[in-house]
């Protein structure tokens, strides 16, 4: 049973809520809102009323099949999301019921209610509103773990980023430039690279007809999301002691590595991801969420980095969102409101 905001012995279980499910793998259409049994918080969870939710390319994939969630954890699509704390979970006590949160997930956010570790939660930042906060934990924690806590990005160096105008890639941009880095995207028109400029990125690489490597020069820090194809261009362009962070497979899963390019530059290649981390560790996800909170937080509080909203859906609409985002005309984040 879970404790809610109701007199202290009163105790309450609520059974079924809405969420996106999945028919069958498929396209947009194999996903409908329906009605699923309600989570329940375990110790150490917590469980929130949804407001918001933001769309992923892992969603995509998950959609089509083949991107399955980590064993125990919800099938629902989803992972991020935004709320109001509904119910805490025993041993949990930094949360209260009532409070306005954001939260990175394992799945679930397509949904009217989710489960989340409360290590994975965030107070929203400031200036920032309930729905608009959907659209943060996991370009937030996607970004300072890789650019941060993995390659080290420091002031003076420079960062490339490709698909800088995708969700990650927009905050990424400001993240570095606030870290003092010189920044460098490729993205897929001239509109959105000029939109990447407006964001902070002093160089402008079009790859469907430039080369990045002659176009950046050399970078310290590059945040892949390309993989294999990638791969070989990636090296090159790495800069002595460069650090190449993999974080996304969209040009393919297999590629050749030459180990001798890496050598002569002391060069590192690491591919990371979030959704498979535990959640404690030196390398799990709460101690990604405390880091976000305390370093990240106050430069979005402060202005220097913005959420990057392209439209907010009914989460209804999940479909047209997947769409847009296949469509690739996609700038920033898409969020679904619950």
């Amino acid at each position: 049973m879970v404790t809610t905001a109701r007199p202290p012995g009163d105790r309450i279980t609520v059974v079924g809520m809405r969420a996106i499910t999945i028919r069958e793998p498929g396209g947009p259409d194999a996903m409908a809102w329906t009605e699923v049994r309600d989570p329940e918080p375990g110790p150490g969870e917590v469980l929130l009323d949804v407001a918001a939710t933001a769309v992923n390319r892992a969603d995509l994939l998950q959609r089509q099949g083949h991107y399955p969630p980590p064993k125990g954890t919800s099938d629902v699509l989803g992972l991020e999301c935004s709320g109001t704390v509904a119910a805490l979970g025993e041993g949990v006590t930094e949360w209260r019921v009532g409070d306005e949160v954001c939260a990175l997930l394992a799945g679930g956010g397509y949904a009217e209610r989710v489960v989340v570790p409360a290590a994975q939660l965030l107070p929203l930042p400031a200036g920032v509103d309930l729905v608009t906060a959907a659209s943060l934990p996991e370009v937030a924690c996607t970004v300072w773990s890789n650019v941060v806590m993995v390659a080290g990005l420091a002031g003076g160096e420079t960062f490339l980023v490709h698909g800088g105008a995708g969700g990650i890639g927009t905050h990424a941009i400001q993240v570095a430039k606030a870290l003092g880095a010189r920044v460098a995207v490729t993205a897929g028109s001239a509109e959105r690279l000029r939109r990447c400029a407006e964001l902070g990125a002093d160089v402008l690489v079009d790859y469907r007809e430039q080369d990045f490597v002659a176009e950046v020069g050399r970078a310290d820090v590059v945040l892949d999301n390309m993989g294999a194809a990638y791969l070989d261009r990636n090296v090159d362009v790495l800069a002595p002691d460069g650090r190449l962070v993999i974080i996304g497979m969209q040009g393919g899963v297999k590629g050749q590595l030459n180990i001798g390019k890496l050598l002569s530059k002391r060069a590192s290649v690491t591919a990371t991801g979030l959704r498979f981390r535990p959640v404690d560790g030196p390398s799990g996800k709460g101690r990604v969420v405390a880091e976000v909170r305390e370093h990240l937080w106050p430069l979005i509080a402060s202005g220097r980095v913005k959420p990057v909203v392209h439209d907010v859906l009914p989460v209804e609409r999940a479909a047209d969102a997947h769409r847009a985002l296949e469509g690739g005309d996609v700038f920033g984040k898409l969020v679904l409101k619950v």
